[in-house]
């Protein structure tokens, strides 16, 4: 019995190994912590920083130094807030997982991949310095300083410029001194605070902006002409408006742009677009109190081109966008109801109009803070995440596919999405089915779908199940070693007419699993008795309701919702 027992054991430790896994990397320690920022290295792995808590003193004095975080930590004591820095590589390996320890650190909100293959870091302290570190392509120190007023200073973020320097974006305190200069006393409560460096960490010039209200630059992004735009806040009374400003290469104002609004309105995020464009990223809180993403597309000459408000069921925000080359956006943030935060994943057109949408996360506080595009147009991304059990959150790391689903850590799955596409090219240029990069595969066709309440399979699903089958199942068949199951997923439409919440949703989720079992069951007896018994290893049918219905631009496609769906598993 115990040796039964102890194979018992060792398999169910070995399970989660032999699983194919998402993309997706929680690094768990004491006290809370998170990720505030991304980016891809030249040699394809991801880096990420942020900050993680220590309460325990390090027996570490060395005084010699072979990388970043050695140095830092010599600094100071090694309680409180740390740098976290953090690099994975494409088969979700943790490569790098270090803290350094500052005197009165705070967060590092910025990571900068910079051309010669190394980074820069900004961030802040607790008593209102601003921190800025440049490292090599080793993580060895090339410099490090903190710079500022004389007063609180915050940094916001950190971008690179063309000539490979850095701008600093936040907000300094104005002091009260009559001894003090304007510059170092400030323009109102709090002023837009801008730093430039040089590539070698030079300050080549730092100034104030702003009102005689509170006044928070938040972020900027280089035009191709050199100049700079930056978005910030102005707040006064229960009011917040949103200031978009021009600036030469020197500092100096161009133009002020304005939105004045009486709701709370937050700007994350603006970027240049392929067509040297800008696109602003912020939430609008709608009469409900709930926030609403809000994307802002204007040229350089200040005019509006897009104002588009994604109105959605829940509070949700964009915190990063990205675009990629077809002129699609990728945006990142959250989403949240009364009891529950989950991480945003938002795909939208040029015309900012949403394609896909999906949440992640355990059922507490999660959230994605930033995204970087990869080379093979997946998106790393970087936030926190809560485990239900917990209220620690800890860093999350994870990739994402190009419809917005979440990646897996396989090395098979690219190579299996492009034979599946290969397979079905005539269905594929016939509109018939849609395969995704996470190998589920979608039925598009009208005729391939459900009338309202029905789940018996008609003579023309037959018949597609039939010719479908006899493409997909011999092709599993053959790569049967890196196959783990092959789902049948069943879905509805929302509605369910004369009926309240828990009839509606009993019922659509029972008409979803009657779908799923009608086709899984035609699918499963056409085929022989060889092929069924290795099939019966790997289907699995399930009914999702509603839960993943249809929606083009917050509007469901009821017809398209009425479905089946496969989805392959490695």
């Amino acid at each position: 019995m115990k040796i039964v027992m102890k194979y018992i054991l060792i398999l169910l430790l070995l399970i989660p190994f032999l699983q194919a896994k998402e993309f997706s990397i929680i690094i768990e320690k004491p006290f809370n912590e998170a990720l505030f920022d991304i980016t891809q290295d030249y040699d394809r792995t991801i880096s990420a920083v942020g900050f993680t808590k220590e309460y325990k003193q390090s027996a570490n004095h060395s005084t010699t130094y072979t990388n970043a975080f050695d140095y830092l930590s010599s600094l100071s004591n090694s309680n409180g807030s740390q740098v976290a820095f953090v690099k994975v590589d494409k088969h979700a390996n943790i490569l790098i997982n270090k803290q350094s320890k500052m005197s009165k650190f705070s967060r590092a909100v910025a990571l900068v991949k910079t051309p010669s293959n190394g980074y820069f870091i900004g961030g802040y302290t607790l008593d209102g310095s601003l921190l800025i570190t440049k490292l090599d392509a080793n993580a060895n120190v090339l410099f490090s300083k903190t710079f500022g007023t004389k007063n609180y200073d915050r940094m916001n973020n950190l971008i690179l410029l063309s000539d490979g320097g850095v701008l600093a974006i936040g907000s300094a305190s104005t002091s009260r001194s009559p001894s003090d200069s304007l510059f170092e006393t400030g323009l109102g409560l709090n002023d837009i605070y801008l730093t430039r460096f040089s590539k070698n960490g030079h300050k080549i010039w730092s100034k104030k902006y702003g009102t005689s209200h509170d006044d928070n630059g938040i972020d900027a992004v280089e035009a191709r002409d050199g100049s700079i735009i930056v978005v910030s806040t102005t707040s006064y009374h229960k009011n917040k408006n949103i200031t978009l400003m021009r600036i030469t290469e020197n500092g100096n104002k161009v133009w002020l742009k304005q939105f004045k609004e009486e709701d709370k309105v937050t700007p994350y995020k603006i970027i240049r677009l392929r067509d040297n464009n800008f696109l602003l990223s912020l939430s609008k809180r709608n009469e409900l109190g709930k926030e609403q993403i809000r994307l802002i597309k204007f040229n350089l000459q200040r005019n509006i081109m897009i104002d588009k408000e994604i109105v959605t069921s829940y509070s949700s925000a964009l915190k990063d966008i990205k675009e990629y080359s077809d002129g699609s956006i990728i945006g990142v943030g959250y989403v949240k109801d009364t009891y529950n935060t989950d991480a945003l994943v938002m795909i939208l057109d040029n015309t900012m109009s949403m394609l896909h949408q999906e949440h992640f996360g355990d059922e507490n506080y999660d959230m994605f803070n930033a995204l970087t595009i990869l080379h093979n147009s997946q998106a790393a991304v970087a936030g926190l995440n809560t485990h239900p059990d917990s209220q620690e959150s800890n860093m999350w790391i994870a990739k994402i596919n190009r419809d917005g689903t979440m990646a897996q850590v396989s090395t098979k799955i690219e190579n299996f999405y492009l034979m599946l596409k290969k397979i079905f090219a005539d269905e594929i240029r016939m509109g018939t089915l849609l395969i995704k990069e996470d190998l589920t595969i979608e039925l598009l066709d009208a005729k391939l779908l459900f009338s309202s309440g029905e789940y018996k399979l008609n003579k023309i699903q037959i018949a597609f199940i039939n010719k479908f089958s006899k493409k997909l199942i011999p092709f599993l068949y053959a790569h049967k070693e890196a196959i783990k199951a092959l789902e049948i997923n069943g879905h509805t439409s929302s509605e369910w007419s004369n009926s309240d919440f828990p009839t509606n949703y009993l019922n659509n989720e029972k008409l979803s699993m009657g779908r799923s079992f009608s086709t899984l069951t035609h699918l499963f007896s056409s085929q022989d008795m060889q092929t069924q018994k290795w099939l019966s290893k790997i289907l699995k049918g399930s009914g999702l309701g509603f839960s993943k219905k249809i929606v083009f631009d917050n509007v469901e496609y009821k017809q398209r919702s009425r479905r089946v769906s496969f989805k392959l598993i490695l």
